[in-house]
């Protein structure tokens, strides 16, 4: 296979363990705390997981570990959206299973869960191994979003498992994957067998963590790309003084990525979306903060700027969330009727009869092309896909409409021209930084010393992340701990609560300290791209989120 220059230079770099992970492996050991509660619903959630709840923490040091040396066969699953460094997931996984013993295989399950379910594997051998080495991507055993639910899914997965002599197996996903993998190593010992799971934290849109799972990984990379791309854009935009950027960026139920990116390159204006939340702001207020910077910039002979947008903000704007509930809500019992009206003015004619008379204003009052995506573009339950609502040029054209009256009004002489954007895809395959690369090769190892230790329902943890990478402190959190449970397709189910954005964490008290100058005044910084080479405080810094958030910046 023919590679870059990059991609060789890649191949030879060693990832940094963890102290406790890097001496002699039988001297890893096992310490364990006290049983834990899950954050909220603890009678229900004890109830669901009668055999592996509230479980106690673990952590590795120094000591004796027989148990490590065994011959052990462990699957792996690459579960829902790529994030860079799941091969040192897989790497970290496989030299830890060939340290403890040289005869212990790892499978690659194929294509997500369904591999599990349809028994669809690959051995992991050294040659296979080391062509993914801190490389981005999952396409070393492809990934899938199928979710083991159904009595016959967990019945044919632990099939497989006992097919392949599988001492466990490995999900490494976000929360929902890592939901999948609580509900399958409670099955597992619900069925009496010894199969052990363990999950690993991953997605870039960094709403997976806690106390102990500081950062989920991909995060580092997908934000440093981003922002890279961002600083480009806002060096173009202060080069040609002629064009506002408006820029959507991934992060569907969190802002975190909209939230990092802004600290990296100071845009002049980034939508949260928790707070637009927690502000009841409407989708008018949300244009005229756009607008207000707009007016001010050009009384300054500044007519460009940057907006940041995260990719699930109308679903926090509370009109908007209750008029996607309403579209949902008649979809679902209207679907014949509203599919027999053959064009567009027919169904909105229709849909306003049929809404609420604030819904139906608002509806009436979107951009045609954003009201016909909210009708036409729906999954397979029928909603509305939220992901594909293109929110940039929603903003951007109600700006530009606002912006025509206040120049009307004559309270605005200003010229704004437009350009949008919307970066998702480019970060989540990325070269991963040496961060993630450090970070995902430490996780993997970990999850090996949890299965060599007998521990199932875990999730691999690595702490202390804005120290030295030999100082990180690793481990395992019962994957019961972070669950709590949630209303779902008509019924209550047990999930891992994601997390949003704090509007009292330093991360947003910095930005906001900060953004009413970037508003006005052009403050834009460059990032540029990731560096994988040179001083360490160049290459291996984490993004400023953990450093605040563990008091290692200032704003």
């Amino acid at each position: 296979m023919e590679v870059s220059a990059l991609q060789k230079a890649r191949y030879a770099y060693t990832p940094k363990l963890p102290a406790c992970l890097s001496r002699e492996i039988t001297r890893i050991g096992l310490e364990l705390g006290s049983p834990t509660e899950s954050i909220a619903d603890q009678g229900k959630l004890k109830a669901l997981f009668k055999n592996s709840y509230g479980k106690p923490l673990a952590s590795f040091v120094q000591g004796n570990n027989d148990k490590i040396g065994r011959v052990l066969a462990v699957g792996v699953i690459l579960s829902g959206g790529q994030a860079p460094g799941g091969h040192n997931v897989i790497a970290g996984l496989f030299d830890g299973l060939k340290k403890g013993n040289p005869e212990s295989k790892l499978y690659g399950f194929l294509g997500g869960p369904s591999g599990l379910i349809n028994n669809k594997t690959v051995e992991i051998t050294s040659p296979f191994m080391d062509e993914y080495r801190n490389t981005g991507g999952f396409d070393m055993i492809g990934s899938g979003r199928t979710k083991i639910e159904s009595p016959e899914q967990f019945a044919s997965s632990l099939e497989t498992a006992k097919k392949l002599g599988l001492d466990a197996v490995v999900i490494i996903g976000g929360d929902d994957s890592n939901t999948n993998a609580a509900l399958l190593a409670e099955y597992f010992l619900a069925q009496g067998s010894s199969i052990q799971v363990i999950g690993c934290p991953k997605t870039i849109d960094g709403d997976l963590k806690n106390e102990y799972i500081e950062t989920s990984f991909g995060f580092d990379t997908a934000v440093k790309t981003y922002s890279e791309l961002i600083g480009n854009i806002e060096r173009d935009a202060n080069s040609a003084k002629k064009y506002w950027h408006f820029i959507k960026l991934m992060g569907r139920a969190a802002s975190h990525i909209a939230l990092e990116c802004a600290l990296q390159t100071q845009p002049n204006i980034c939508l949260i979306s928790e707070e637009v939340e927690a502000k009841k702001l409407s989708l008018r207020q949300v244009v005229d903060q756009i607008c207000d910077a707009v007016v001010k910039r050009a009384e300054n002979k500044e007519n460009f700027g940057v907006v940041l947008i995260p990719e699930g903000l109308v679903e926090f704007i509370p009109e908007m969330k209750t008029l996607i509930e309403e579209l949902n809500d008649i979809m679902a019992k209207k679907e014949k009727e509203f599919s027999e009206l053959e064009s567009f003015h027919e169904q909105s004619i229709w849909l306003v009869t049929q809404l609420s008379d604030p819904s139906g204003y608002l509806f009436t009052s979107l951009p045609e092309e954003i009201a016909k995506e909210l009708l036409m573009d729906r999954d397979p339950h029928g909603n509305v896909q939220v992901s594909r609502i293109e929110t940039e040029k929603l903003l951007m054209n109600m700006a530009e409409s606002r912006l025509k009256d206040l120049k009307e009004a004559g309270t605005y002489k200003g010229a704004f021209s437009t350009q949008n954007h919307f970066f998702g895809y480019e970060g989540r395959c990325a070269f991963p930084s040496n961060f993630d690369s450090d970070y995902c090769y430490s996780l993997g190892f970990s999850a090996f010393v949890l299965i060599a230790s007998g521990l199932t329902g875990y999730l691999s943890s690595v702490r202390n992340l804005t120290a030295p990478a030999a100082e990180w402190i690793a481990g395992g959190v019962p994957l019961t701990m972070m669950m709590n449970m949630e209303h779902r397709h008509g019924a209550e189910k047990p999930v891992i609560k994601k997390a949003l954005v704090e509007l009292e964490g330093e991360p947003f008290k910095a930005f906001e300290a900060l953004r009413d100058t970037w508003a006005v005044k052009t403050s834009f910084l460059f990032p540029g791209a990731i560096q994988y080479f040179g001083p360490a405080e160049v290459c291996d810094q984490p993004t400023k989120t953990l450093r605040l958030e563990h008091s290692k910046e200032q704003p």
